[in-house]
């Protein structure tokens, strides 16, 4: 058993806009992590080669897909398969997030 400490707690980027990632666990078949972005940035993310769930803790958002929007706040539970594309767009308040990736991120890019 481990205690994750510090998952879904807001983090703020280093400089003024943009967003923070913070790894808290990695094992072979997931790892969680906590994705913040402040309110009024913008999420550049790309697809990721695994799996996510996204548990949202503070803020609020839109989150989009390719073909779907839907508002998000604390305790908000997202789906992701690999390679969908997705981001969060109209974040009106500082947004943190637990990420659930499933293998643990960027092990299948690393296989390629």
């Amino acid at each position: 058993m481990q205690v994750v400490d510090g998952a879904g707690s807001f983090t703020g980027p280093e400089g003024q806009d943009g967003t923070h990632w913070i790894e808290h666990l990695r094992v072979p078949d997931l790892s969680v992590g906590t994705y913040s972005i402040p309110a009024g940035s913008t999420d550049e993310q790309q697809p990721h080669t695994e799996d996510e769930i996204y548990v949202v803790t503070a803020g609020q958002a839109t989150f989009e897909t390719g073909t779907e929007q839907v508002p998000v706040g604390p305790g908000t539970v997202l789906y992701v398969p690999a390679g969908q594309p997705h981001k969060f767009t109209d974040i009106t308040g500082d947004l943190a997030a637990i990420v659930i990736f499933a293998p643990a991120e960027d092990t299948r890019a690393n296989r390629m």
